[in-house]
C-alpha cells in the first residue's frame, strides 16, 4: 500500500542551483597566473544537476572564459545543460537559436571570471558574452 502511495505522489520540481549552494571547503592556490574555474558538465538534465556535480578543478591553460549552453523546450523546461572552460573562439556566437523541427530553443553565453557561469542563459538578454576587460 505504501508503494502505491509513493507511485501516485506528484513528481517533485527541480530547483535551480544558486550562489548559496556553493560550499568553499578550503582556499586553493592557482596552478598558474590568472587561473580560474568554471562550472563544467556535459548534457546535464538541468542547472542544478550540472552545478551540483561539477568538478572543482582549475581550467586548463589556453582557456579564458566560462561557456554555458542551455537547450530547453518552448515551455522553458530544461532539456540539457552543457558548461565548460573555453578559449575566445568558442564565445563568438552567443545568443539564442530555435530548432524548429524539434521545438527547442538553444541559448549560449560566455563570461570571464571564476565560476561566473552559475546562472543559465534562458533568453536573448541572458545569452551574451560578458568580459571583465576589453577584448
Amino acid at each position: 500500500v505504501l508503494l502505491l502511495g509513493l507511485l501516485s505522489a506528484p513528481a517533485a520540481h527541480s530547483r535551480d542551483f544558486t550562489g548559496n549552494d556553493i560550499v568553499y571547503l578550503h582556499p586553493s592556490t592557482t596552478p598558474y597566473p590568472r587561473g580560474f574555474k568554471c562550472f563544467t558538465c556535459e548534457k546535464a538534465a538541468d542547472n542544478y544537476e550540472c552545478n551540483r556535480w561539477a568538478p572543482d578543478v582549475y581550467c586548463p591553460r589556453g582557456t579564458r572564459y566560462c561557456f554555458s549552453q542551455h537547450m530547453m523546450k518552448v515551455t522553458g523546461e530544461s532539456v540539457s545543460v552543457t558548461k565548460r572552460c573555453v578559449p575566445l573562439e568558442d564565445c563568438l556566437s552567443t545568443g539564442c537559436t530555435y530548432i524548429k523541427h524539434e521545438e527547442y530553443k538553444v541559448c549560449t553565453s560566455c563570461c570571464e571570471g571564476s565560476i561566473c557561469n552559475l546562472p543559465l542563459p534562458r533568453n536573448s538578454s541572458d545569452a551574451v558574452f560578458t568580459t571583465l576587460s576589453p577584448l
